[in-house]
């Protein structure tokens, strides 16, 4: 096969998926790591205070020994946002396979747990790496020849539900189900809160859960929408989450959200479907930018939720 100077290879993405995976894994993002720094300065409640205490600790202990900052790493993918121009080397398929290696590579290496089984017989091939495992999920950007990698290790038991509310629900609908999601999942600790609550609004039922995914693990704490409705929703959304007092791991306290995040998509005119997706105070995201020369760049913001991504009416 002949490569073009300016092709992305294989052995790149293999090394960009494997470095990234063992960032994810090991260190907490800036905005996430100051997000509960600060959590743990506001907090009154004793208990409260002295867990929040201990994560700031063991987040520490994990960079400084090269370990998972917890036990669980949930369940590793990718999100790859691909510019227009970009050439990767064995197309798509080629990188799918760079990112299976890297991550069986990884979970052996760094000693991820093997969380990925067959949901029937439980078969555990010990990698992570299955049937639509790991996920791999793309958009694309104009006028850009890099490849931007994400990875996230998000949890995939507690703190995402769906429900399909009546547009005359509105914001008050939109406000019951937060709290019932969180009485459900938050209140017991089963998302292992102070959490990040990522809210979809709207399109599919497939887009819509996605959405609230990509909400919770691919924006910047303190980011808000450019959506000025959108926006003071997410204020209030987050102010309500606090309020209930569930806490860090449910034990009460003020700090039950780090923050929350709402994407939207238009949607049927006879609903208004919301998901919501929680994810943890193990807050495990790392990206890299490949660009066109193969240099690597590493950065705390995915920068997934471009203009381009979010782009409405005709172009």
């Amino acid at each position: 096969m002949t490569i073009a100077a300016d092709s992305i290879t294989e052995q790149v993405l293999y090394d960009v998926a494997y470095e990234a995976n063992k960032r994810a894994a090991i260190a907490l993002p800036t905005d996430g790591a100051s997000a509960i720094h600060e959590a743990h300065i506001r907090e009154t409640k004793p208990m409260a205070r002295f867990v929040l205490g201990q994560i700031l600790e063991n987040a520490e202990l994990a960079i400084n020994e090269d370990r998972p900052m917890c036990g669980d790493t949930g369940l590793p993918r990718y999100y790859v946002k691909a510019g227009n121009e970009a050439r990767i080397a064995g197309g798509f398929v080629g990188l799918e396979r760079a990112f299976r290696n890297a991550l069986a590579d990884v979970t052996r290496d760094v000693q991820l747990r093997a969380n990925r089984v067959h949901p029937l017989t439980r078969k555990n091939p010990g990698n992570n790496v299955g049937i639509f495992a790991p996920d791999v999920d793309y958009s694309f950007e104009p006028d850009a020849d890099w490849v931007d990698v994400t990875v996230v290790h998000k949890g995939g038991l507690f703190g995402t539900d769906y429900r399909m509310l009546f547009p005359a629900d509105g914001t008050d609908g939109i406000k019951r189900f937060l709290l019932d999601n969180l009485a459900a999942f938050a209140r017991r600790g089963l998302s292992c809160p102070p959490v990040v609550i990522g809210v979809g609004l709207g399109g599919t039922k497939d887009r819509c859960v996605s959405l609230s995914k990509e909400a919770a693990c691919l924006r910047m704490i303190g980011d808000r929408h450019p959506d000025p409705s959108v926006a003071d929703l997410e204020q209030e959304l987050k102010e309500l989450a606090n309020k209930t007092g569930f806490g860090v791991m449910g034990v009460g306290g003020d700090t039950t959200a780090l923050d929350v995040n709402v994407e939207i998509a238009y949607t049927h005119t006879g609903g208004l479907p919301i998901a919501i997706s929680q994810f943890c105070l193990a807050y495990r995201r790392s990206t890299a930018r490949i660009h066109a020369d193969a240099s690597v760049e590493f950065r705390d913001e995915p920068l997934w939720f471009t203009p381009y991504y979010r782009r409405e009416g005709v172009e």
